[in-house]
């Protein structure tokens, strides 16, 4: 089966072209046939009839030197002359031949007078024209007020704007279908890597199928890379864990120096910590997750209560409700690790909490030696870690800040750090209200 070639954009532009003039011309044909057959009803074509016959005369009958005046006494409210010595007679778009026949057949006299009638331009009045010569070769030239005009060129109006109309309509008709597979590829974009990948239906121009056609097959490959990356960081994680357990349980068997025994258990600990960062910020944030209606400071004042319970210096300021449209895995795990950076790094931690307009405020705060202000981009990237300036004996991977930066980005918010006056690291969050789906 022969397999029929799709028109391209270029194709199909021109091919409104062809239509649009092929149309102006089968209007121009139909204009230019109705002119030839316009005429006047009987009380217009007498009137006409009369004041052409009567410039005539009158201006034939009068010297040269005396013809303007008389072509003054000769304007009327629907009749206007004008008399050249010398002049030349431009053919008209649209003659009206039919109407000239209809007043030589009132009139035979103006049949000497090479009487020419046309229609104006619309931009003129659209009222009836034309001209006589006088038996010195001069010219007159006249234009009639006639009550059919009106009629003709309302139907003049519409053919010159036909064409213009139809390509609109055929334009925005093309441009809308050429455009909704570039709708859908939009759309399309802003999922890749968050969800099961989607083919787009390959549709419209040639163009467009080929940016479509290529589109599927980056977001299979992306979304294979993410997976392939996913399932490793995975199984190295879930392969690690038995021999970390095994390791567990000989050293609560061993009769060794308790000391050393403690110090490898906390190694141990400290490697689980890290292959749990690892995979969460492998795994990436779930937008599946449904949203729900939850009391963000609630969630925040539990988190400080854990780490109190723990010993830790940690304090909440804000409200005891707010409640917000959102996530509760992600911004629990957001809140945590802020408040668990700044427990590790600098000791102690404040949480404050606000609402402003429709958006929330999540401001944590700590007293520890802050970081270098070329260095504040830094650590929100992954595996940095700015042992510099913290601490050295902190566990972790880096990574705390980075998935906290992840995860606001994901909700459509901003993430900000900065160092206090006083000292000590600001780490500022805000967020929309009401998350969208």
């Amino acid at each position: 089966m022969t397999r029929v070639r799709s028109i391209g954009l270029l194709g199909r532009l021109l091919g409104i072209l062809v239509m649009v003039v092929v149309l102006d011309l089968i209007l121009s044909a139909i204009m230019f046939e109705r002119a030839n057959e316009f005429s006047l009803q009987g009380e217009d074509a007498s009137r006409m009839s009369d004041q052409l016959v009567v410039a005539y005369r009158m201006l034939e009958q009068t010297p040269p030197h005396a013809r303007p005046e008389i072509v003054e006494e000769l304007h009327t409210e629907r009749f206007r002359a004008n008399w050249a010595q010398e002049a030349t007679r431009a053919a008209a778009s649209l003659e009206l031949d039919g109407l000239r026949q209809q007043i030589l057949k009132r009139e035979p006299d103006l049949s000497q007078t090479g009487l020419r009638l046309h229609l104006e331009p619309l931009s003129n009045g659209g009222d009836v024209g034309g001209s006589m010569i006088l038996s010195d070769r001069s010219v007159v030239s006249f234009s009639a007020d006639v009550n059919e005009a009106w009629r003709f060129n309302a139907q003049r109006a519409v053919f010159v704007m036909l064409p213009a109309l139809l390509l609109v309509i055929v334009g925005v008709l093309l441009v809308r279908a050429a455009l909704q597979p570039l709708r859908n590829l939009v759309v399309a974009t802003r999922k890749v890597g968050d969800d099961e990948p989607s083919p787009i239906p390959v549709a419209g121009a040639p163009e467009v199928r080929q940016l479509v056609s290529a589109f599927n097959i980056m977001q299979d490959r992306i979304h294979q890379l993410i997976r392939n990356r996913q399932l490793t960081v995975c199984a190295i994680v879930h392969d690690l864990r038995t021999p970390l357990t095994r390791l567990q349980m000989r050293l609560e068997n061993d009769t060794g120096d308790p000391a050393d025994r403690e110090a490898m258990m906390d190694d141990i600990v400290e490697i689980r910590m890290l292959l749990q960062s690892l995979q969460t910020f492998s795994e990436g944030i779930d937008h599946k997750e449904t949203l729900e209606r939850l009391d963000i400071a609630a969630m925040a004042e539990t988190l400080v209560d854990d780490a109190r319970d723990r010993g830790l210096d940690a304090r909440y300021d804000g409200p005891a409700h707010l409640e917000i449209n959102g996530r509760p895995l992600p911004l629990r795990r957001m809140l945590s690790n802020l408040i668990e950076n700044a427990l590790h790094y600098a000791g102690n931690a404040v949480v404050r909490l606000r609402a402003e307009g429709d958006e929330f405020v999540v401001v944590v705060e700590d007293d520890g030696p802050g970081i270098d202000a070329a260095s504040l981009q830094d650590v929100l990237q992954p595996f940095v870690r700015l042992d510099e300036a913290r601490s050295r004996n902190t566990p972790g991977m880096g990574l705390g800040l980075s998935i906290v930066d992840q995860i606001v980005r994901a909700e459509g918010g901003t993430f900000d750090l900065s160092n206090r006056p006083e000292g000590g690291l600001r780490a500022v969050i805000r967020l929309p209200i009401i998350l969208q789906q």
